[in-house]
């Protein structure tokens, strides 16, 4: 097995896999072979990743299909969030007073939904969570039911029981996942608990559409919708308090791109790139590394 993708995500984070990363990582078996997360990560195997989008409100009219993975599991998480970014349209409110941008979803809830299905599904049914798009409705399906020993209560309220501790390990290191449990209570932050459906083969999660996608009118990459002043359809960005929440992530969480921190916010990419530009142009903020693996860090 090969494992040079694996190698880039943890070289570009400054923590170089050394020879004996397989042992550390956990990814031999008890006589020393590379087990099934080995084969999970290493730059060719059979999962197959895939992510759908229909025309309505069922799986009759299937008007794109995708297929990421045969490789790296970290390549797939990334691809799929990639995906995720380009369908979740950015709508726009326009009042007398101001412009209030919003996403069709919370792409927060969206990202951490997304890696808590891939690192949590159960494996040896030989199928990944599978990612659709619907006009009223974006769902995810994970295969296995809750862990073993776990309730429904536990579940919401953050509790977690691993089932691929080892996989955990890797999102853990190259800072896809912060800290163990948090995944679901920033869900539950923005979604109820009606969005999960439990049975003992699947998860499922299905988080709502902000508006139907009819309601909009389209121009250029964003989507337009008016809507009168007295209607809640997002809070309200002011530049400056953007800028400022931008400059404590990045000094928070120093190394991400300009993708990454926009899944921060519930802003258009057009808008996180004109904060990095005043940041930068108040030199409070500098880019570091190469264009596909660098990072933003805070000026010294």
């Amino acid at each position: 097995m090969k494992f040079e993708q694996l190698r880039i995500y943890y070289d570009s984070i400054d923590k170089p896999l050394n020879s004996q990363f397989a042992k550390t990582l956990e990814l031999l078996n008890e006589e020393a072979q590379y087990n099934y997360v080995a084969y999970l990560m290493a730059d060719n195997n059979t999962i197959s990743v895939k992510l759908a989008k229909y025309r309505g409100v069922n799986r009759v009219d299937l008007i794109q299909s995708d297929e990421y993975g045969f490789g790296s599991l970290i390549k797939a998480i990334k691809s799929v969030l990639d995906k995720i970014e380009v369908e979740n349209t950015t709508f726009t409110k326009i009042t007398s007073k101001e412009r209030i941008e919003k996403r069709r979803w919370n792409s927060l809830a969206m990202r951490e939904a997304v890696i808590n299905a891939m690192a949590h599904n159960d494996y040896t049914y030989e199928l990944a969570p599978k990612f659709e798009f619907f006009d009223d409705r974006f769902e995810i399906t994970s295969y296995g039911g809750l862990p073993q020993g776990l309730s429904e209560n536990e579940f919401f309220q953050g509790i977690s029981i691993p089932r691929n501790k080892e996989i955990m390990r890797i999102l853990r290191d190259i800072e896809l996942v912060e800290q163990l449990g948090s995944g679901i209570p920033r869900i539950l932050q923005s979604y109820g608990k009606e969005c999960f459906q439990f049975s003992d083969n699947y998860i499922r999660i299905s988080f709502p559409a902000e508006y139907d996608v009819d309601e909009c009118e389209e121009k250029d990459t964003t989507k337009h919708i008016e809507v009168s002043e007295d209607t809640n359809v997002g809070v309200n960005v002011g530049v400056n308090v953007g800028v400022n929440e931008l400059f404590e992530i990045i000094k928070k969480y120093p190394g991400k791109n300009s993708k990454e921190l926009h899944l921060y916010f519930d802003v258009s990419n057009r808008t996180i790139e004109r904060w990095l530009k005043t940041l930068k142009k108040e030199r409070r903020i500098e880019f570091i590394g190469a264009p596909r693996i660098g990072g933003y860090f805070i000026v010294k």
